[in-house]
């Protein structure tokens, strides 16, 4: 039953002055956090919708009550799929908007402290998944380059593989993030608006250089256009590489028991500078990771690593053991 001293207010204004007021105008988040929280009240208020048959333009904020945010949450999960890490990113982006809806009119606490203590789902951190040397290499060797499609996809997985860099860093990248001067690198933006340049192979640099001189390409052109002219999309890049991937399966069966996604090549990257002998700290700078916490998951990941170090150590001498006589069943349990 509702409080008949919590206030109506309509929910369509609060969350516009929500992401525009404060989410852009006053924290001036980037354009990837806002399409996630404005994703997350999409999805809610079309679940309010197809389950208690509410109207996105009809409710209002206390309609957003902690029962029914579960019920959004737990449908998540079961009927979309989505992990826990996912449900929590919709979870944070409801509180925030309570905690902003709150400071404005502080009678909405009782609904907004209901949802506030909606608990964050705990997980399994599971470990990362990479590819082998050869296994990657089998990969960049699929696309044919004797098209302009399999000439873009060449460079896009040669891209992945050298930078490291998130899809969405990727997909953003325009023909001027590109330097082929004396030392070649490519510049990112990466997450929290964090510029970061990374420096390019010598194979990476040659097929950039063709690429950038085909016809029509202007400074503010995508680096990595799709099908149209325009810059591909994150769908787009995993589907390129999951067909590269289809096809290096055939000379590593290996492959088809692997789920690689374009972040599987982001974590391949850090591996394999961790084998070859790169420190943690230049690794979270080359990848962009605000903390080197988060950069010591590949050193636990990395067996290989791991046996290197162990064979450094040498085992200490440990006595053989001279066999007794076996003792009857009974007397060996009396003495243990």
């Amino acid at each position: 039953m509702r409080n008949q001293s919590t206030p109506r207010i309509p929910l369509g204004p609060a969350i516009q002055s929500y992401f525009y007021s404060y989410l852009i105008g006053q924290r001036d988040l980037s354009p990837r956090t806002i399409s996630s929280y404005r994703d997350a009240f999409r999805l809610l208020l079309r679940f309010l919708q197809k389950r208690w048959h509410l109207k996105p333009d009809k409710l209002c904020v206390d309609d957003l009550t902690a029962d029914r945010v579960l019920a959004f949450l737990v449908d998540l999960e079961k009927s979309r799929g989505n992990c826990a890490r996912s449900r929590n990113a919709r979870l944070a982006a409801i509180r925030s908007f309570l905690r902003h809806a709150t400071a404005a009119n502080p009678l909405l606490m009782p609904v907004a402290q209901r949802v506030l203590a909606v608990p964050i789902k705990r997980f399994d951190r599971g470990s990362v998944k990479y590819l082998t040397r050869d296994q990657m290499q089998a990969v960049l060797d699929t696309p044919n380059a004797t098209t302009m499609t399999g000439q873009r996809d060449q460079l896009l997985l040669m891209l992945l593989y050298n930078t490291g860099a998130r899809v969405s860093e990727l997909v953003g990248l325009k023909v001027k993030n590109v330097c082929l001067e004396s030392h070649a690198s490519v510049h990112l933006l990466g997450k929290g608006r964090k510029h970061r340049s990374v420096p390019l192979w010598r194979q990476t640099t040659k097929l950039l250089r063709p690429w950038l001189r085909r016809a029509g390409v202007t400074p503010d052109s995508p680096l990595l256009p799709n099908g149209r002219g325009g810059a591909m999309s994150r769908s787009g890049v995993a589907q390129r590489l999951q067909l590269a991937v289809t096809r290096a399966a055939e000379k590593h069966p290996a492959l088809r028991s692997v789920r690689v996604s374009p972040h599987t090549i982001r974590h391949t990257t850090a591996t394999h500078l961790l084998q070859s002998g790169v420190d943690l700290s230049t690794i979270a700078i080359w990848l962009g990771h605000e903390s080197i916490q988060t950069t010591h998951q590949y050193l636990a990941a990395d067996v290989e690593s791991k046996r290197q170090a162990l064979s450094l150590l040498e085992p200490p001498h440990v006595p053989k053991q001279r066999r007794t006589a076996a003792k009857p069943l009974m007397k060996f349990l009396d003495e243990l």
